[in-house]
């Protein structure tokens, strides 16, 4: 077995793992190696994807299959007013499009 010695440790880290070793039972060694176990395990030895696991937990039950739902058909798209359209886009364009009635004086 390896020796491990970490230097210039914060005091306030040090009575985290005091207290969290205390309340699993453990001695601060033992504490601190299963958190550097628990850390680099999950790094060297990538679990199943999330889709994997999902199928793992159901595949128990079954397969099913759903059936297709019908649709209807897509309609066409509306057709523009032209005249309307060109007073639109004239009136986004700040033109005129037709001329401004005369005013009685």
């Amino acid at each position: 077995m390896a020796t491990l010695t970490i230097r210039d440790l914060d005091d306030a880290l040090k009575q985290s793992l005091r207290i969290r070793a205390a309340h699993r039972n453990r001695s601060m060694e033992e504490e601190a190696r299963q958190i550097l176990r628990a850390a680099l395990t999950d790094v060297s030895t990538p679990g199943p994807d999330l889709a994997q696991r999902i199928r793992a937990r159901f595949s128990g039950l079954g397969d099913i299959t759903l059936p297709m739902a019908e649709r209807e058909p897509v309609r066409p798209p509306p057709t523009p007013d032209l005249p309307a359209a060109r007073t639109v886009v004239a009136r986004a364009l700040g033109k005129r499009s037709r001329p401004a009635p005369k005013r009685k004086a």
